[in-house]
């Protein structure tokens, strides 16, 4: 008896727990319902965070951005004048990659970021002997602006001005010498200065177009065979 009655009581603890296990159940289905839910945004928070170190992962090159000029500008409306800002900014890699871009907006910090959206956009390649300097003289020539770029020895520095200065160290260059004259406009002296860095080439791409060796170029300046090898073993572009 003392059995059959354990086992009653057993029974009914039992029944009495089903409906709270159920209740229990219910509320966990119904929090796991929840948490999806807010799994769901918190997926999407991920998939956020994935797109943004995916873009990331594609600017991920280091670039040297150097703000070159800033303008206060206006703009004539009906009821008064709308003040922004003009940004020149030269963006660069320090390898041989460079570019300008111009950008206006409301707010500074947009304006500049205009900008340096717009020069990665259009950024060119220079070759550069020994990875410091020009291989050669240039001129560029923009509007009213006229500058000359010249190749330098190693320990010479940067001999440039504010804009130009801008570009050769965005560019990597570490020894040039420039002159500008016929205007002081920081546009004209960056678009004169970037005139004059397309014209630039290299022993090497100049070779490859005319169909001969690097070593035969350099002989026809009066240098011996060995010489010649040596000089051009050691140009990298």
């Amino acid at each position: 008896m003392a059995d059959e009655t354990e086992i009653q009581t057993a029974a009914v603890a039992v029944e009495a727990e089903a409906p709270a296990a159920e209740g229990e159940a219910r509320r966990g289905r119904g929090g796991r319902g929840r948490g999806g839910e807010r799994g769901e945004r918190g997926g999407r928070g991920r998939r956020d965070d994935r797109r943004g170190r995916g873009g990331d992962e594609e600017g991920g090159e280091e670039f040297v951005e150097k703000l070159v000029h800033i303008n206060r500008v206006s703009k004539t409306v009906k009821g008064g004048k709308r003040f922004g800002f003009a940004a020149l900014v030269v963006v660069g890699d320090g390898k041989g990659r460079a570019g300008f871009g111009h950008g206006k907006a409301r707010e500074v910090p947009e304006a500049i970021s205009k900008a340096t959206a717009a020069a990665k956009k259009v950024m060119i390649r220079v070759p550069l002997k020994e990875g410091r300097t020009l291989h050669h003289d240039g001129l560029g020539h923009f509007g009213a602006g006229k500058v000359t770029l010249r190749s330098a020895p190693a320990g010479t520095g940067i001999i440039a001005g504010g804009p130009m200065r801008a570009v050769f160290e965005s560019l990597g260059v570490a020894d040039v010498v420039t002159k500008s004259v016929g205007t002081s406009n920081p546009y004209n002296m960056i678009r004169a200065t970037f005139a004059a860095l397309k014209e630039q080439t290299s022993p090497k791409s100049v070779a490859q177009r005319r169909g001969k060796k690097v070593a035969d170029l350099l002989r026809r300046g009066g240098a011996s065979a060995e010489a010649a090898a040596a000089d051009a073993e050691a140009i990298a572009e």
